[in-house]
């Protein structure tokens, strides 16, 4: 209002007919509804409001429309002015002054609140007088009035003002007739804008029955690359709104149009959005189709739809996701959880699932971060064989057939149940376990695999279809081994396959020893202990190695097809080349960071037997020279804890974890903001071994970093509970005393309550806590300084609300030392001794009684603090304690 003399210089004559005479440039503070004030000429306030809102000046109409807000207010009470105000703003909205429709239009959604908060016939007021303005705005030929009218729109429909009926009666059908292919280029353009941002706030019926089929329309729109492009970037809006069986009938078609639209910023909009639309699909469509669609889009010739498909890679990995497979969901709270529990037994780990009625209890030895799935998941000989199957196998077959007829089972699993009674100990040895590859060396397979058909019969673990494992096949997987060898499941498998070659060789020099194996294994195709163990002592040398057929097909190719069974091979490949340094220098400086940023999601959907193929990546991403880098790993670090295990978490995570320790603080906030949720699935001797390393979080590379220490504070608090009392007291104990100590008054108050949980804890072990107390007094109650004497007093607060001991031992040991301070020379010591004896310890039944042995002593404390010189003092000692008017933080 301050430039309003600019709009009077050509008619100041006139401005006492318009009763703005006392507005001048510096009347910031005026009232709007002024003009409405009697005694400037003989008219109604309703008569003013009429001559000003259809002045022939344009301000005082400007002014009209700005003002109609306090106008309302003005004639709420009376019904009949309220309705002929709403007319007149009707009226009003017919102006032909795109300045006034702007202004007038910018109040439309604050009146709508105010009369949803005001009036009780708000819908009918609101739908009868306000929503025509807006909607007809929206075809305004003014292009400042059809941009309020959207934003206006959106608005109402954000705050839920606007009811069903108005959006599918009078605004759909609005953004129906823009949309017309014989539609204005810019309406059309703004319409589609709108319809997108309008689908997310309707119904799915209401989206299918009017806005679907227009929207497959737009998508195809050759005209108008624009509506195209606000399309493809809102198509995953529409997709989660129809659901899947709308999406793959009738947007997929389309979703492949724009993914290879000629416009790279089309194709751009599709790969930010794909995994939204992939969530709407069914694994089938997401694994046929959509994966080879991404391909394309990540080998785009445009660099800037290569970055945006390397930024959605892990996204999109994520979709394949199966918690059926890899054991693990997501709670409401957004928290990671295990289907399964695990429970460990003196011979073994046993994983027992109930899914559906058809779901077996399943037995499994060796590593416990190897877990039979529901359905009878399949389990590779090798780890680098190993991959869930994308749907689990139908029937009560123990074993999923392969196309090709092989098949790829639990070893406890291939042979009938009559044959699993057998000794623990045997059963769950861990050469035993890995004997599934020792019947493919056998001539009585291929009889089996006759019968595959047959499911009556269990199916039985082969290699290759044509025939049995030759020394060729197993000497690639030994070779796959290699790199793998300090894993002890995997040595095992290694003496197993050792084994196999040995019996291959066998086989190779005579028929009879074939013969004998085959009689051996009988109807279960599987060799007996003995032999077993005779196998496994043999060793083939290098000139064996040489005689031996190479003809058969190679193992790595079924170990691509087993890995695809989690997702696409060339997924997983391209995600895992995001740490190449060319592939930063080729399509985004920072694609390293999204990369570790989707990490965990990708170890998720490969689940933890999956786990070698993103350990290499892992551990380069670690040690990447960008800080930000190794910083989202920090912060996400716990999160791929739980899905690892225990196991594989203290054999590839904790030396990262380490790592991350000794880095930047930018990184080492990461992993303190989440250090309970790592230390927690630790085992408790390497979660020890971290004691004598939480000091070191006091140390950081700014001084001034003081939430640092707020938040080894917060953590602390928590991870008391993972230690013994006397872990608490001789290492936690020192820190939190440390804290109390700091400079920052934040660091100090969550250090005081941190105190009080070391007490908690360490009140358990009786002689810990006695010392506990006396360090308490000694340190804070004879502090030289008043912070230290007011801190006594807020931790014995802390200790009485929490209950962390015996009301008993507190009044022995504690509540004489915080009545001695009553008296202190510091008033603002005296605040928090009066605050904690009235808000805290009278509140408590054991002082409260009467017949209390310190009830005395208690009241002519607080008799004291009551008469004290000082107002605040005087205010909490009589203060209610259920009133709570104010913070004490900042006395402290």
């Amino acid at each position: 209002m301050a430039g309003l003399s600019l709009y009077f210089e050509d008619g100041h004559d006139d401005l006492d007919d318009f009763g703005f005479d006392d507005y001048g440039s510096e009347c910031d503070g005026i009232r709007i509804t002024a003009f409405l004030d009697a005694g400037q000429d003989n008219l109604t306030p309703l008569g003013r409001l009429e001559k000003y809102a259809f002045s022939e000046n344009v301000f005082n109409r400007q002014i009209v429309a700005r003002g109609l807000l306090d106008v309302l207010r003005e004639f709420s009470d009376n019904e009949n002015d309220f309705i002929s105000v709403m007319e007149t703003v009707a009226r009003m909205s017919e102006d032909g002054e795109p300045t006034v429709r702007v202004e007038l239009m910018e109040q439309i959604p604050n009146i709508a609140m105010f009369l949803h908060e005001n009036r009780p016939n708000f819908p009918e007021a609101f739908s009868r007088y306000l929503v025509p303005i807006v909607v007809r705005y929206l075809t305004d030929p003014n292009n400042q009035v059809r941009k309020t009218s959207q934003a206006a729109l959106l608005v109402l429909l954000e705050q839920g003002l606007m009811s069903k009926t108005d959006m599918e009666g009078k605004v759909c059908p609005v953004l129906l007739e823009l949309t017309e292919p014989s539609s204005d280029d810019d309406y059309k353009i703004e319409a589609v804008a709108i319809m997108c941002k309008l689908v997310t706030m309707l119904s799915k019926d209401t989206v299918e029955h009017l806005l679907l089929l227009r929207f497959c329309e737009l998508c195809s729109d050759v005209k108008l690359f624009q509506v195209r492009k606000v399309c493809a970037a809102n198509f995953g809006e529409f997709c989660s709104i129809v659901g899947q069986e709308a999406t793959e009938k009738l947007l997929m078609l389309k979703f492949f149009d724009l993914c290879s639209d000629s416009l790279w910023g089309i194709r751009k909009a599709c790969a930010e959005c794909f995994m939204v639309v992939s969530n709407c699909t069914s694994p089938e469509v997401r694994r046929a189709k959509l994966s080879p669609l991404f391909i394309n889009l990540i080998s785009d010739q445009s660099r800037w739809v290569r970055q945006a498909a390397f930024q959605s890679l892990g996204r999109f990995i994520s979709t394949f996701a199966n918690p059926s497979i890899t054991g693990l969901h997501f709670c409401e709270d957004g928290t990671l959880r295990e289907i399964q529990k695990i429970c460990s037994e003196s011979h073994g780990q046993e994983v027992t699932t109930s899914i559906s009625s058809n779901s077996r209890n399943a037995s499994i030895g060796g590593s416990p971060d190897s877990l039979i799935q529901p359905h009878s998941e399949q389990l590779q000989s090798t780890p680098v064989l190993m991959g869930p199957p994308s749907h689990p196998p139908e029937g009560n077959s123990s074993t999923q057939p392969k196309e090709d007829g092989t098949s790829l089972g639990h070893p406890e699993r291939s042979a009938p149940l009559s044959h699993q009674q057998t000794d623990e100990c045997t059963m769950f040895n861990s050469f035993n376990f890995w004997r599934a590859s020792l019947p493919d060396i056998t001539q009585e397979l291929e009889l089996l695999q006759e019968e595959k058909k047959d499911e009556g019969k269990e199916d039985v673990p082969s290699l290759d279809s044509q025939g049995p494992a030759t020394s060729s096949q197993i000497q690639k997987v030994l070779d796959c081994l290699q790199p793998h060898l300090d894993d002890p499941d995997v040595q095992a498998q290694v003496n197993v396959l050792s084994a196999a070659l040995k019996a291959a060789q066998l086989e190779s020099q005579t028929e009879d020893a074939d013969e004998s194996v085959s009689e051996s294994n009988g109807s279960t195709g599987s060799p007996t202990s003995d032999e077993l163990s005779a196998m496994s002592e043999l060793s083939l040398t290098d000139a064996q190695i040489s005689d031996l057929p190479s003809s058969s097909p190679e193992l790595l190719d079924d170990s691509e097809h087993s890995r695809e069974n989690v997702i696409p091979q060339q997924l997983l490949d391209q995600y895992l080349s995001m740490t190449d340094p060319a592939r930063a220098q080729s399509v985004d400086t920072e694609i390293a960071k999204h990369c570790a940023f989707s990490l965990p999601g990708v170890a998720l959907t490969l689940g933890r037997q999956n786990w070698h193929c993103l350990k290499n990546t892992y551990e380069t991403l670690a040690t990447d020279v960008q800080w930000k880098v190794r910083r989202t790993l920090a912060f996400s670090i716990h999160e791929l804890a739980v899905i690892l295990g225990d196991q594989l978490t203290a054999a590839d995570l904790v030396p990262i974890f380490n790592g991350f320790l000794k880095d930047l603080d930018e990184v080492r906030i990461g992993v303190l903001k989440h250090l309970y949720d790592f230390l927690k699935l630790l085992h408790a001797d390497k979660r020890r071994e971290y004691l004598y390393q939480l000091q070191e979080f006091m140390v950081t590379d700014n001084s001034r970093n003081w939430r640092f220490r707020y938040e080894l504070a917060e953590q602390l608090i928590l991870i008391i509970e993972l230690y013994s009392h006397s872990d608490v007291y001789n290492y936690l104990r020192q820190i939190a005393l440390n804290l109390c100590s700091d400079k920052v008054s934040e660091v100090r108050w969550i250090s005081y309550k941190l105190v009080s949980h070391v007490k908690l804890y360490a009140c358990e072990a009786h002689d810990l806590g006695l010392n506990f107390i006396n360090e308490l007094i000694m340190r804070f109650c004879h502090c030289p300084k008043w912070v230290g004497r007011q801190a006594f007093a807020f931790i014995c607060q802390a200790i009485v609300e929490e209950d962390c001991m015996p009301m008993e031992q507190f009044a022995q040991h504690l509540l004489p030392s915080l009545l001695s301070l009553s008296s202190d020379p510091v008033p603002n010591v005296r605040v928090l001794v009066a605050k904690a004896l009235r808000q805290s310890v009278l509140e408590k039944p054991y002082f409260k009684d009467p017949g209390s042995a310190y009830s005395d002593e208690l009241e002519e404390a607080l008799s004291e603090l009551r008469m004290d010189k000082d107002r605040d003092v005087r205010f909490f000692a009589t203060l209610d304690p259920n009133r709570n008017v104010m913070d004490t933080a900042a006395l402290i």
